[in-house]
């Protein structure tokens, strides 16, 4: 599907806040509200945008945060996905290139929460070794 200077913009307007009005949509982009609307729908029905989502403030995020690079034994992919997939604490999961075959975004309200969540996932069968990462702060975040 082609996509225009427009649609870049609309999608740049409603990543930023997916509840601004049609009517507030079409004044910044300076084209009807109308074909704002017909624009939207059009992305929707072909895929490109996925869906509109709830983006958590700080004070429903998770106090803990961490990124864990795992590496996975071979044929054990579909297993260890399965593991991941039952612990609440695992909010992503992507696979990768390199030295690691997968990378997992975790959260918690405890250490003691993460701790656990990173012991299971290091002691489930088909993880060869995994290294996590705590995160710190947040310095960018673009909603993705």
């Amino acid at each position: 599907m082609q996509i225009d200077e427009t649609d870049r913009a609309l999608i740049a307007l409603l990543s930023e806040n997916a509840r601004l009005p049609v009517t507030d949509l079409a004044r910044r982009l300076g084209i009807a509200r109308t074909t704002v609307q017909a624009r939207i729908d059009r992305l929707v029905d072909r895929g490109v945008i996925a869906g509109f989502t709830l983006r958590r403030g700080p004070g429903l995020r998770p106090a803990m945060r961490a990124t864990v690079l795992i590496a996975v034994e071979p044929r054990a992919t579909p297993g260890v996905l399965d593991r991941l997939k039952a612990l609440s604490e695992v909010e992503a999961v992507h696979t990768t290139s390199g030295r690691f075959d997968l990378i997992a975004t975790l959260g918690a309200d405890t250490t003691e929460q993460l701790d656990r969540a990173l012991d299971q996932i290091g002691a489930a069968k088909g993880v060869q070794r995994s290294e996590s990462l705590i995160h710190l702060s947040t310095r960018i975040d673009r909603g993705a």
